[in-house]
């Protein structure tokens, strides 16, 4: 297979040099080919019904529509102008606007997922199929995905565990970066900068198609500085703290990513190789790492761009194989991939307790290799009757270095299998139901600290964090749906069961979390988390309206959960791990009104209601649970002027409610107005294409809190206003 590829791409590059300037001309996929799913990788239980071959064939209707009838749980699909159109900095901040959707905001560049407020280790993200691997535990740093290099997004608000297993408990974002060229010579680049931290940034993609090969190749330039906040000082510890120029010390950082593919396409088989390198280095923000901070002989306003102490790097590579086959009426697909996360963390050598001065900068590192396999069948039975299943297999080890200690070396293995299906009584009513059976298995390593500490009696000893350890997680869980269309209406709704098995750092973590400005300890005897939950989702539209409700309800037998405890070292509150009875309700909300050709109206709105029913804290919410919110807005598009046809005015205004629900020692949030305003447009020269968004966020230069928010627990409010622009070039 490698050297296929290789002698392909010699193929594909000879074949781009030989074109002749504006000679290309559109492939036509073989008919065959044309059977198999559009994109190659990706999860997704969609194929349904018997294939029927035509040579051309033109298909009207609502497509929406025709994607909510594929599955019985709330999906949202979007492509890469959307992220475009949106772009706020990072991935999950150009999508936070999906009802449901949360971005936890690390600073102004990076952020991390969640969904219906589950994130972290209960969601999971893929790209095209594979689990993406990093180190999803961690609070203090962001995803490990390129944006600009994503072709379609498609997000599943509620469990995923039938198809994925473990930590796909919340739901699960799928990231596609596999479509396929077109032309013989393709491309695209994108300019983009922010005002806020003084981002710049360039975005390119080439790409090409002869024959049965083609290739991809894209690479992502981004430089940001320290953000600003609309206040000139923030309180921590009682402890006052002046910034310079409404700045955030030391929150700077670079992006670098690149990325290969290599494709196959032939009558009855797909396959491509994806090789990719996501690299970011960017500061924590100078006073968060205690106040030993103060002592520093950095000058941490000497430059807006500078990254010092505190700091952390992250390289993320990753090779992927997707493969698919069809096999008379069944196809079957194909995934392998490695991946290696290296994370680095850098601080001054301070002494904490009875640790002396560190020898060197680096407080933490972790070095992540996972292994990954999987294969899925999908073919008819019977009739109107279809089944796909599945097995899958992941390995993965990590290994820590560094003078800290949060959580020590592990290695897990999971295994999973399932079986769904699909009956299709008639187009306009479809019952499914699957079962899946999953082993998880976790080693942990002993550690002891490199420096000694008087035990109870006064003796110095190295004293144990971690304990060696082994457990075995296994689970049965279940699924069941039904789609229903009746008109402009239509329905959809599930039940099941999911499952996710306990974290190395909720079982063997325990030490100073500086980042998170707690001691977190462990509990080895955690039972693997298990839950119960019903989906809806109640749709109708016609020409010029949409109305769509997606409710939805949880419980949760043993939720697993840091709890705050009275007790403190070095002056740090400690947390402990614990599991309590949880139910967990909300709702989202979406409304489109075509008010006029050139007037859109629009409503999107979230809620969820979290409250534990057992344990310690019985009684009391979930920490870090999202208020409500909502978005309104108005879009118009002229029909000349400035912006012509081709272009768009969009004003947002987001409202979100106050959070008094909260646990201990968490704060209350005020509830706060923000107004967006956005433009943009497109101009077509000859086959080319020029687009120009202009982004305005916060325009009134609002202080706030999010609730969820990295910075929110020392008191720093969200970045003030900023404008962005981007520039983007299709040829």
């Amino acid at each position: 297979m490698t050297f296929l590829f290789l002698c392909g791409a010699l193929q594909v590059f000879c074949g781009a040099l030989h074109a002749q300037p504006g000679g290309s001309t559109q492939a036509r996929l073989p008919s065959r080919l044309s059977q198999l799913p559009d994109t190659i990788g990706g999860i997704v239980p969609d194929e349904d019904k018997n294939p029927i071959e035509l040579d051309e064939v033109i298909v009207q209707g609502n497509r929406t529509s025709n994607i909510q009838m594929k599955s019985a749980q709330n999906i949202v699909r979007i492509d890469k102008s959307y992220i475009e159109d949106n772009f706020s900095g990072s991935l999950m901040q150009s999508l936070e606007k999906i009802p449901g959707v949360r971005a936890m905001t690390i600073g102004s560049g990076q952020s991390k997922p969640a969904i219906r407020g589950l994130g972290f280790n209960r969601m999971i993200v893929t790209e095209n199929g594979i689990k993406h691997e990093g180190q999803q535990w961690g609070e203090d740093h962001g995803l490990e995905i390129d944006q600009f290099s994503v072709d379609e997004v498609e997000i599943v608000k509620g469990p995923g565990s039938l198809l994925y297993g473990s930590d796909a408990i919340g739901g699960v974002i799928q990231l596609r970066n596999n479509s396929i060229p077109t032309e013989k010579a393709e491309g695209n680049i994108n300019l983009y900068g922010r005002s806020n931290n003084e981002s710049m940034g360039v975005s390119g993609q080439a790409a090409g198609r002869t024959n049965k090969w083609y290739y991809k190749v894209n690479a992502t330039y981004m430089d940001y500085a320290d953000y600003k906040v609309p206040t000139d000082s923030i309180q921590y510890y009682s402890y006052y703290i002046q910034l310079k120029n409404n700045r955030l010390r030391n929150t700077s950082g670079k992006d670098r990513n690149a990325g290969l593919t290599l494709g196959f396409l032939g009558e009855d088989f797909r396959s491509h190789l994806l090789v990719s390198n996501i690299n970011s280095r960017s500061g924590f923000f100078a006073d968060a790492h205690g106040l030993e901070i103060r002592l520093s002989d950095i000058d941490y306003d000497r430059s807006s761009r500078d990254i010092d102490f505190p700091y952390h790097s992250v390289n993320h590579f990753k090779l992927v194989n997707n493969s698919v086959w069809r096999i008379g009426a069944a196809t079957w697909e194909s995934n392998i991939a490695f991946q290696k996360n290296l994370r680095e963390e850098f601080s001054e050598p301070v002494s904490h307790g009875y640790m002396p001065v560190p020898p060197n900068a680096l407080e933490r590192k972790f070095d992540k290799n996972t292994y990954t396999a999987s294969t899925l069948i999908k073919m008819p039975v019977k009739d109107r009757i279809s089944l796909q299943g599945g097995i899958s297999i992941e390995h993965q080890h990590n290994k820590k270095g560094g003078w800290g200690f949060v959580i020590p070396d592990f290695s897990a293995t999971s295994m999973g299998a399932f079986i769904y299906g699909r009956y299709h009584i008639s187009d306009d009513l479809i019952i499914s139901s699957g079962v899946r059976a999953d082993r998880v298995k976790i080693h942990i390593d002993s550690y002891r600290d490199w420096y000694e500490t008087p035990d109870e009696h006064g003796n110095p000893v190295y004293k144990e964090r971690a304990a060696g350890l082994q457990k075995n997680y296994n689970s049965f869980t279940w699924s069941a749906g039904i789609n229903y269309r009746q008109g402009k209406w239509m329905l959809k709704a599930n039940i099941g069961k999911s499952f996710r098995a306990p974290t190395p750092k909720e079982l063997g973590s325990d030490g100073v979390n500086y980042h998170i400005f707690r001691y977190e300890k462990g509990d080895n005897n955690l039972r693997a988390e298990e839950s119960y939950q019903a989906d809806m989702g109640v749709s109708w539209q016609n020409s010029v309206l949409t109305i769509q409700w997606e409710p939805f309800l949880n419980y949760f037998p043993n939720y697993i959960y840091l709890n705050p405890t009275p007790e403190y070292y070095e002056g740090l509150q400690m947390y402990h791990y614990a599991q309590a009875g949880v139910i967990r309700y909300g709702f989202e909300t979406d409304v489109q009104l075509q008010l006029t050709r050139r007037f859109t109206l629009g409503m999107q709105s979230e809620y969820l209601y979290a409250e534990q029913l057992s344990g310690d804290k019985k009684g009391y919410s979930l920490p870090f649970s999202p208020p409500w919110s909502a978005y309104f807005s108005i879009g118009y598009r002229p029909a000349r002027g400035l912006l012509g046809a081709d272009g768009d005015i969009l004003l947002e205004y987001k409202v979100t409610g106050s959070q008094n629900r909260i646990v201990p020692p968490e704060e209350k949030t005020e509830g706060y107005q923000l107004l967006n305003l956005s433009l943009g447009r497109s101009w077509q020269v000859k086959d080319n294409s020029i687009k120009l968004r202009l982004q305005a966020q916060n325009l009134l230069n609002k202080r706030y809190y999010d609730h969820t928010g990295f910075y929110r627990l020392i008191d720093v409010p969200e970045p003030g206003r900023n404008v962005s622009a981007m520039l983007g070039f299709t040829f």
